[in-house]
């Protein structure tokens, strides 16, 4: 293997690491996420989220920031976890989308 063949390698598990999102809750207090691209906005009641499959929210009591890596991508939410939900409005695979009048009126 040569050394271009390392980079592109080095590269590619890089990518698929953030391209990759997954969720696990423990018990309603952990929350863990993967495919982290920004954390937009969070307080004790609501987090949001970009994520590689779109804008997350969490929502909960007492919710605080356990750890936050955005170069793996990782993020843990500690707290009373009510619920979370996607909002495909605001991003589809990284940009945003689109309605169907805006797309018919360009």
């Amino acid at each position: 293997m040569n050394i271009y063949e390392r980079e592109s390698r080095a590269t590619h598990s890089t990518s698929s690491i953030l391209g990759h999102h997954q969720i696990s809750m423990k018990e309603r207090k952990l929350l863990e996420i993967t495919g982290i691209r920004k954390l937009l906005a969070f307080d004790s009641e609501l987090f949001t989220i970009e994520t590689t499959m779109g804008v997350l929210s969490v929502r909960g009591n007492d919710l605080e920031l356990k750890n936050l890596d955005l170069e793996k991508g990782e993020l843990a939410i500690i707290g009373h976890i009510t619920g979370y939900e996607y909002d495909d409005i605001h991003l589809v695979n990284g940009s945003e989308s689109k309605g169907i009048l805006s797309k018919l009126f360009k």
